[in-house]
């Protein structure tokens, strides 16, 4: 459990070491005693570690057990940047130690590397550099021009969204593809919303990505994917290394269904010797050089120490990547009730992302204050496609940012139930609800539609309507055996006899999207959704 930060006025002065090169600016501050020692050898920061209250790192630095366990005083660790891979969360978290980061900092710069890929594939840069230089002086290379062309952007965030306005800028129109951003933000960007990357990818010219690396967007620009590119389509990945899979986009080259393409990242950096793509033609690379501009540099290395020490001051609301926690007494009282809305959190983020409007109801008697259980929704709703880490402190910054209208009903009365917690989305015409208690110590789902369910939120849970009459059950369990898909556990509901019925299963397994259109495609199932909690 994180503990509290110490304030300033805790200590007379507190010291801060930053111990990887970066550009800090101004060191001077009433209270702090700020050390800068780039590159410093992990030795020596092991051995000078019990000295410093807080300690900023970039990339370089592997902040592990060992490290944190060196700092007895460590309150803090920043890292300037997005990343916090070299940081290890967990033993943080569990040494009381904050961990903040400056994500916004690169914005500018990733995006405008972006842009940069897009012209360059476009004209041929990098091809004709390589030809000039070997003595070959060809004019004949035709380029293609940015202006009227179609862009589709897949991930509309902070860096996707600075990419739409320069496009825009190049007189380029732009389509996106975002399920988790609202409507709002795409008329804000004017920008033309696709409503699947199949319908964005057979409607583009350029593509780039700008998504955090998930499960879900793994790999999610495949063979298949750039097949649906017109011939002659230009594809960039300046955002993370293995959202575009890298052996497929290089036969794309290869075979000119690509025209050309631009890469800062790969999924394993550097890339191997033999790496099929470092082969490919009329493709342009950089190492991974998003974030490396003078000015990116100045703003990272500022804002990392201006939210370091703010930390230490007390103010934790900018930048925090693992939440502190609330105090004992009510974690105590509520920890079972913010971890269900978590996961209510997480099962509506699949059901109805990019919703306009989140509403979460709290009905009947809690512990403790539940204002909490309302932020640990929204943390569990906004996992996964950000890449800042939502968590207690920046979740209604970020649905702020998102254009999410946050709605809170209490009511001292539960319909079955001592308390319950019900989550409802909205967007459009299209509502979804899930509701949940604790039994003892335990989450569990109570409510999806109006249905009354129970089940246990853990691993794969598949959701599916139909009309209440015998047989559903029996051709699902036999779908499921064929592909030997083991059932965890079930739940059955339905409003009356004869009408329609909701039943969940949960699956050891997951379900692959054919599968999962099998399921939908059964006579006697009206819709069928899986979700991973």
């Amino acid at each position: 459990m994180l503990t509290a930060v110490p304030t300033a006025s805790a200590k007379s002065v507190l010291r801060v070491l930053i111990c990887d090169e970066m550009n800090p600016g101004p060191l001077d501050f009433e209270g702090f005693s700020i050390e800068y020692v780039p590159n410093m050898p992990r030795e020596e920061i092991l051995r000078r570690l019990p000295e410093f209250d807080a300690l900023i790192t970039r990339s370089r630095t592997r902040v592990d057990p060992e490290l944190l366990n060196a700092g007895p005083n460590l309150r803090v660790v920043g890292r300037g940047g997005v990343g916090v891979d070299n940081i290890d969360l967990d033993a943080a978290s569990r040494r009381g130690i904050l961990v903040l980061n400056a994500p916004e900092s690169n914005n500018v710069s990733a995006a405008e590397l972006a842009v940069t890929h897009l012209m360059a594939a476009a004209r041929g840069l990098t091809r004709s550099d390589a030809s000039t230089r070997t003595g070959k002086w060809d004019r004949k290379f035709l380029g293609i021009e940015l202006k009227d062309k179609t862009l589709g952007i897949v991930g509309l965030g902070r860096i996707g969204s600075i990419v739409a306005t320069r496009a825009q800028g190049l007189r380029m129109k732009v389509v996106a593809y975002d399920p988790y951003i609202g409507d709002a933000n795409f008329a804000r960007l004017e920008v033309q919303r696709a409503s699947s990357l199949a319908e964005l990818l057979t409607s583009v010219d350029f593509l780039t990505v700008h998504t955090p690396l998930t499960e879900e967007t793994s790999a999610m620009i495949g063979r298949d994917e750039l097949a649906m590119l017109r011939p002659g389509a230009i594809v960039v990945n300046a955002a993370r290394g293995g959202i575009v899979d890298e052996a497929a986009l290089a036969e794309a080259l290869h075979s000119g269904h690509l025209f050309a393409a631009g890469i800062d990242v790969f999924a394993e950096e550097p890339p191997a010797k033999d790496h099929p793509l470092l082969t490919a033609p009329n493709l342009g690379i950089t190492a991974h050089l998003g974030a490396n501009t003078f000015e990116a540099q100045e703003r990272v290395g500022a804002e990392i120490v201006d939210r370091v020490l703010a930390a230490l001051r007390g103010d934790v609301s900018r930048g925090a990547v693992n939440a502190p926690a609330l105090d004992g007494k009510t974690m105590l009282a509520l920890g079972a009730y913010l971890d269900l809305g978590e996961k209510l959190g997480k099962i509506q983020g699949q059901l109805l992302p990019g919703a306009s409007e989140l509403e979460v109801q709290l009905r009947g008697a809690f512990p403790a204050d539940a204002a909490p259980i309302v932020t640990s929704v929204l943390v569990g709703y906004l996992s996964g496609f950000t890449d800042e880490t939502p968590n207690l402190v920046n979740a209604r910054a970020i649905a702020k940012e998102r254009g999410l209208k946050i709605v809170t009903r209490e009511s001292e009365d539960a319909e079955l139930y001592q308390s319950e917690v019900l989550v409802v989305t909205r967007q459009g015409q299209r509502t979804r609800t899930v509701g949940g208690t604790v039994f003892g110590r335990l989450p569990r789902i109570t409510r999806l539609r109006n249905f009354r369910v129970e089940l246990e939120p853990e691993g794969h849970i598949l959701i599916l309507s139909n009309e209440d009459r015998p047989g559903a059950v029996a051709k699902l369990s036999t779908l499921l055996g064929n592909w030997g898909v083991n059932i965890a556990g079930m739940s059955l509901g339905r409003a009356e006899k004869g009408g329609q019925a909701l039943f969940t299963l949960t699956l050891d397994d997951a379900l692959t999207p054919e599968q999962l259109e099998q399921i939908r495609a059964l006579d006697v199932i009206e819709s069928a959704y899986l979700v991973r909690v």
